[in-house]
């Protein structure tokens, strides 16, 4: 373990400082990423560290197919004798969400600030760690004279934006990838920074936007209030199509899924161990309370459980700009979390027919859906991989390893459960509290990050033995 503390210090930080500079959107939120650079700056940094830092036999990568985003591929060979024990299939990303407003004074984005042990910046949690620690825990073998087996270390730049190019790799890359007998994936989250933990299951996406026009222009709301329906009233019914207003239960069994009963006794477990921190994590505003007092409750509903945000708005003037006017037309983006086991594009699909049909006083409504995929359910973890990540929990955290699901999205996990179901997973991360991926201030926490090398170095040396 000291071994790799030290060579995150002296060498996995420092690119990550650097890296954290690169404002490298993901293509959906940088449509001119190809001219802009950064994404290809991004994949230069870290090819450049994984040739400095290479282990024996190791081959370097960057696919590129015609306008899609690019792919860093590492290549290592088994271990002599371990080379019957298949293949481990390492993934993380390179790309990034958005700025986000509201980082702390001295925070920022692109600004890399290191305060308590915490890592601030946009990517280094989410997910510009992977590569990084995914060759450092190579190394640490390599170092130890330990076995393994044939290992890839796939590093996509399009994950958040929903993995669309990724297919197209999957095909290209096929006989480089192979069919991987463990998958390991760097881009989830953590209960808490106390212990190892384990992704049981991923939601699904369908992101929209949903449009409401009554006039072809605005006019005095003086006027034609009592007689022109306003369009956020008629976007409000609509929304009440899909979830309880009072309680935000979604409508519609085509939406929801069973709840695996091994699931809910996670659930259960995963209560008791972090307990008010499943919501105390959430910068409530004061006198805010969560959705249910019911914290097993609370763990369902972010991993089990389809739940509606909108994330956007358009239409609407900021409030000091706001004149008496009944506006044309609202235009909302919906985000639509979907249990893990539903299919996306049928959900996407009887949500559009859900929002369009029969339109309250023959308004023009519209939903255009932009970003589907489905969730990952994990199969049945298998006893050595249950047994080492116990050990290994125990072994550098001190305590047992924890099981949960989380509430986002990694559409590689559900491509590679579908193309190579007899393969296992372990799927985890450095996302824990206040960690606030996506949002301001992100952060990653260093000393999480080493002891999660670490049990990823036993994961792959076990796997082989």
């Amino acid at each position: 373990m000291s071994r790799i503390a030290k060579f995150w210090d002296d060498a996995i930080v420092p690119a990550l400082v650097e890296y954290i500079r690169i404002p490298a959107k993901s293509p959906h939120f940088d449509k001119t990423w190809e001219q802009n650079g950064h994404i290809d700056a991004a994949v230069k940094l870290a090819e450049a560290w994984c040739r400095k830092h290479a282990v024996p036999g190791m081959t370097i990568e960057v696919a590129r197919l015609p306008g899609r985003t690019p792919v860093l591929l590492l290549e290592i060979p088994a271990s002599p004798g371990k080379e019957k024990s298949g293949t481990v299939l390492m993934y993380g990303h390179l790309d990034k969400q958005p700025e986000m407003t509201g980082w702390a004074e001295g925070l920022g984005p692109w600004v890399p600030q290191i305060k308590d042990g915490k890592l601030y910046g946009r990517g280094g949690a989410d997910d510009g760690y992977a590569v990084f620690a995914a060759l450092s825990a190579v190394r640490y073998l390599k170092e130890e004279k330990k076995g393994h087996a044939r290992i890839v270390i796939l590093i996509e730049c399009c994950e958040e934006s929903g993995s669309y190019d990724l297919p197209a790799y999957l095909e290209s890359l096929s006989s480089k990838i192979q069919a991987p007998d463990l998958v390991i994936g760097l881009d989830s989250g953590c209960g808490n920074y106390d212990q190892l933990w384990g992704t049981t299951s991923l939601r699904g996406i369908v992101n929209g936007i949903l449009t409401v026009e009554v006039l072809t222009e605005g006019v005095h709301s003086g006027d034609a209030s009592g007689v022109v329906a306003s369009s956020f009233r008629i976007l409000r019914q609509l929304l009440e199509r899909i979830d309880d207003h009072e309680t935000g239960v979604v409508h519609h069994a085509a939406f929801h899924a069973p709840i695996p009963p091994e699931r809910g006794e996670q659930a259960k477990r995963a209560a008791s161990v972090l307990g008010r921190e499943i919501w105390h994590k959430f910068p409530f505003v004061q006198g805010m309370s969560p959705m249910s007092e019911d914290l097993a409750d609370l763990v369902l509903n972010r991993t089990w459980r389809p739940m509606l945000a909108v994330t956007g708005a358009e239409g609407l003037p900021l409030p000091a700009n706001a004149g008496n006017v009944l506006r044309p037309k609202t235009a909302l983006s919906l985000s639509l979390r979907l249990p893990p086991t539903v299919k996306a594009e049928t959900a996407a699909h009887n949500l559009k027919a859900l929002l369009e049909a029969d339109p309250p006083y023959g308004a023009n409504v519209s939903f255009e859906y932009n970003h589907t995929a489905t969730g990952w359910h994990a199969p049945k973890t298998q006893a050595w991989l249950e047994r080492i990540l116990s050990e290994s929990s125990k072994k550098y955290f001190g305590k047992d390893v924890m099981w949960m699901g989380e509430g986002g999205t990694i559409p590689f996990m559900a491509m590679l459960g579908a193309k190579f179901p007899k393969a296992q997973f372990l799927i985890t991360g450095v996302l824990g509290p206040h960690s606030n991926a996506h949002g301001p201030n992100e952060f990653l926490h260093i000393e999480y990050a080493k002891k999660l090398t670490a049990c990823v170095a036993d994961v792959v040396a076990a796997q082989a033995s």
